[in-house]
């Protein structure tokens, strides 16, 4: 392998008998000292520099990083391709295909609009858990998911063919980010030329994703993080991320995993750290000699929390064990020397061994001794509340005050239940009724489900078998998962614990757990009962797993399955026994729980390449019932206006060759008044739709049955839905109810000022659009934590909502709001609605936003009138934070803005 310099920053790389060129940064003045997630960036700017959207100057100031100093410096970066899954891929392609209609409206060619990079999307957010436990679950589940959402599928087979530069993987592959770690992600993308323009050009595999957790493949050594709906679209369409350069916290893991600690341990432990050092906005990269000793599994498991971190991304840079993974997973022989090939080269490889490799600068560097992490859960309400496995009882109790309205504490009362199976129990507060291996997170991780599949074989050996009320599910993140348990004869003892395969999909993790039986769901709602669940995903947040369920707790694959036995949280892991044996022996689960030697054994012989090669054949194919779906032909969408899934969004009617100049906001009302870590679950709607709330109504108004309502996801591509569903979440608490004199009920609800009465916050701002007053949204810090869901941004905009006012923001949904032209802002350091004496009676004006006409604004002055006269005012921070932001927020939007840069350059080129 050999390089020669070229102009412009150009080289040449050959790779056996193959010659590449490349864009040469590791000999850039002040490289040395950038982490390995900046030299990505720093490729990406000498890549595309333009002078104009992307300056030289932008380059010299990321090379002149002060890894102390506050964010300042705006870059503009270009991912090198789109991932998407289909909850937020749906309303992706709505939108791009409504533009073509905008663009053909104002008499230009409606092909303009297409991705202009490589987009992805993997169906798996729709996959319920209808059936579970029982042999045939899978086909079933994938025939229910085709009869609810065979109308999606035949509009994102007609966008596979309508648009260029976009491909889909089918239902029944696997979860979004597992598939990209083993089969999507290149590391190093090639980009061939025709004939007589050079040899292909060779540079670093990145992208964004329309689901936080896609940095997942950070674990790769590829950069991608999650962001909203709309910026994806933008990115689609050729349009660069304006970001500021951000802090880049080292993480340095030394040691190695003790005897009886998980990963997923592991990764709770680093969760809790990060959250309490705070590291929203900031990238987290993983280095130090101890990194040898981590396996691509458990680095990816560590990036897939990144979001529960609160950090843009998690990422390791790539070396040996990067290499092997990609041997392993199929890649070609080739490919994989090209990576090592144009890493070594351009200053992206690590070697711990190497002396002479200078340590990247950090602007924070924090620690983990691995032999120090001790088994542990989450729960019950954020990934980042770790409890130690041995002090679980003792939290559960503690935690359960906060949950039954009769302040019980696990000794509440024992509810008979008579399954519609025969089956007779009591129920009580505190019962696992959900017990889910579930979500990339862990099920890309063999040594954990493979841990798992032998907990369950020294369970079955012992005749145990879970609870009845405990439904059991198996949702792995691909194909090969189940390969590797087949192989080893685990599946067969997973099998025999109702761990029965349910689908390959995201299932219990987004709230797709389907329902309960019939006969708990209703003894829990009559009695009030605070059962639990038990996942081994990533999110747990209020009301995300079932409606049923008011505590989830994360855990590890073999903690699922041994809380299944258990069949309560009030249980004492290390001292009360999971259940008898067939003699009546109690059963501790120190006497089931694998040894690391026998996990590593297994894990050494139940994987090869070929089961990869095999499982991705033909991964864009899908099956017979992909197949025949029905698809329409042409460039434009033919809408059905009878449509309870797919509808022609609304963004662009009226759309105008220039937009109105901003003006300041007066007279505002506010629709909600919220407390601290507020999340998009909460905003967005998301789970099952309820009969009685708007969305439902507007369902049966249109003659669709409460049995085939669906989920909220599975309509994100209807606005009318998604729009009633915004702040619906049963767990959200609305104090502006409290301000009005009026009990606090869970759910959405609002009191309209106009009218004086209680209502749902889609009707209050349906009365207060006829009249004409702008909403405000008033909340705490944190505000938008959890998954990337756009329509948290495009719920709330729609509503009318056209500021948010919060003592802060998490990243990806305050650049949603701006996306969808709603201003975020924050109240005065050290201050929020209650310090100011604001209880969301008054009325607001917001001066100063007319300022953002020409400029970056750093306030506003909000005067906010109480309905005694009396007036508050104080200066709230415009959390625009980029030249790039404030124009989409002066164009109403990005869309509108991406919209409008496509028409002007096609009347330029024409």
């Amino acid at each position: 392998m050999s390089e020669s310099a070229q102009d412009a920053g150009r080289s040449k790389l050959k790779v056996g008998s193959e010659e590449f060129e490349y864009y040469r940064i590791s000999d850039l003045p002040g490289i040395d000292h950038l982490p390995y997630s900046l030299r990505i960036l720093a490729e990406n700017l000498l890549r595309h520099q333009n002078g104009t959207t992307v300056t030289r100057d932008q380059l010299d100031q990321l090379l002149d990083w002060d890894p102390k100093a506050q964010p300042d410096r705006e870059i503009q970066y270009s991912p090198a391709r789109v991932l998407m899954q289909d909850f937020t891929g749906v309303p992706c392609m709505v939108d791009l295909a409504t533009m073509r209609d905008a663009v053909k409206a104002l008499g230009d060619d409606p092909s303009l609009v297409n991705p202009l990079i490589p987009a992805q999307m993997v169906i798996d957010h729709s996959v319920q858990v209808d059936s579970s436990g029982v042999p045939g679950a899978l086909e079933h589940n994938m025939d229910m998911e085709y009869q609810r959402n065979s109308e999606r599928y035949r509009f994102l087979r007609w966008s596979q063919q309508a648009f260029r530069n976009f491909r889909v993987v089918p239902p029944g592959t696997g979860i979004i980010h597992q598939v990209n770690l083993e089969y999507l992600a290149q590391v190093v993308m090639r980009r061939d030329r025709t004939k007589g323009e050079g040899p292909a050009l060779v540079y670093p595999d990145s992208c964004v994703g329309t689901d936080s957790h896609t940095t997942m493949v950070n674990g790769l050594g590829v950069l991608g993080w999650g962001v909203g709906g709309i910026e994806a679209e933008a990115a689609m369409l050729g349009q660069p991320i304006s970001m500021l350069v951000p802090q880049v916290l080292g993480f340095k893991l030394t040691g190695s995993i003790p005897e009886g600690v998980t990963a997923t341990d592991v990764v709770l432990t680093v969760t809790q750290m990060l959250r309490e050092v705070g590291v929203v906005g900031r990238f987290v990269e993983f280095h130090g000699k101890g990194l040898a000793q981590v396996p691509l599994a458990n680095r990816a498991t560590l990036g897939n929390m990144s979001p529960e971190f609160g950090s843009t991304c998690a990422i390791f840079p790539i070396d040996r064990i990067t290499l092997d993974y990609l041997r392993l997973t199929g890649r070609s022989d080739e490919h994989v020397r090209l990576v090592e090939a144009y890493a070594k080269a351009n200053g992206l490889w690590m070697d711990p061994e190497d002396a002479d490799c200078p340590e990247p600068e950090y602007s924070q560097v924090l620690e983990l001794d691995l032999s120090t992490v001790r088994p542990s859960i989450a729960g019950p309400r954020r990934p980042q509340d770790r409890i130690l496995l041995d002090q679980a009882q003792q939290t559960f109790h503690r935690d359960l005050k906060d949950y039954s309205d009769q302040g019980r504490d696990g000794d509440g009362q024992a509810v008979p239940v008579r399954k519609s199976d025969g089956s007779e129990f009591s129920l009580r507060d505190g019962d696992v009724v959900i017990a889910a291996i579930t979500s990339c997170t862990n099920t890309s991780n063999p040594s954990v489900m493979v841990a798992a599949g032998l907990l369950a074989r020294q369970a079955r050996a012992r005749g145990l078998k879970p609870k009845p009320w405990v439904k059991t599910s198996l949702a792995p993140g691909s194909q090969v998962v189940t390969d590797y348990l087949n192989r080893t004869g685990l599946s067969k003892d997973l099998d025999a614990l109702g761990f029965e395969l349910v689908g390959y999909g995201c299932t219990t993790c987004i709230g797709n757990s389907g329902p309960l039986d019939p006969a708990i769901h209703q003894a829990i709602a009559d009695h009030d009962l605070t059962v639990t669940a038990v996942l081994s995903g990533n999110r747990n947040f209020e009301g995300r797993i079932s409606p049923d369920v008011k505590m989830n707790y994360l855990a590890s694959p073999p903690l699922v399955v041994a809380y299944a036995l258990a069949g309560t949280m009030d249980f004492d892991p290390w001292s009360d026994p999971l259940g008898q044996d067939s003699q009546g022996k109690p059963v501790m689960l120190a006497d089931i729980w694998p040894s690391q030697e026998a996990i590593e054994s297994v894990v050494g012989t139940a994987l090869d390449r070929d089961m990869y090669l095999r499982d991705y054949a033909d991964v864009f194919g899908g099956d017979e019932r992909w197949q025949k779906l029905e698809v329409p032909e042409g460039e434009l969408f033919h809408w059905d206006q009878d449509s309870t899934y797919i509808r022609r969004q609304t963004f662009f009617d009226g759309m105008k060759a220039q937009p109105d100049p901003l003006e300041d906001i007066h007279g505002a009302r506010v629709l909600a008044l919220l407390g601290d870590s507020v999340t998009t679950d909460h905003i967005s709607p998301a789970g099952a739709i309820k009969a009685d709330a708007p969305a439902g109504r507007y369902l049966q108004e249109h003659g669709i049955a409460p049995r085939d309502f669906n989920s909220y996801g599975s309509r994100r591509g209807n606005h009318e839905v998604m729009v009633r569903g915004t702040f619906g979440n049963i767990r959200l608490r609305n104090q502006l109810l409290a301000s009005a004199g009026l009990d606090v009920r869970p759910g959405g609800f609002t009191y309209d000022f106009l009218n004086g009465q209680e209502t749902t916050i889609f009707e209050a701002a349906q009365d207060y659009a006829r009249k004409g007053t702008p909403l405000v949204v008033l909340a705490g810090s944190e505000y938008g934590t959890g998954s990337s869901r756009d329509w948290a941004a495009k719920g709330t905009r729609m509503l009318g909502v056209r500021a948010v006012i919060a003592r802060s923001f998490e990243r990806i949904h305050r650049s949603n709001l701006i996306g969808m032209g709603v201003l975020p802002l924050e109240f005065p350091a050290g201050q929020s609605a209650q310090s100011l004496g604001l209880d969301g009676q008054e009325t607001y004006d917001l001066i100063g936003v007319d300022a953002l006409n020409s400029s970056l604004s750093e306030q506003v002055q909000v005067r906010a009138q109480r309905p005694d006269g009396s007036t508050v005012e104080f200066a709230a921070k415009v959390r625009i934070d980029t030249p790039g932001e404030a124009e989409y927020y002066r164009n109403g939007g990005i869309l509108q803005y991406v919209l409008r840069g496509l028409l002007s350059k096609a009347d330029q080129e024409a």
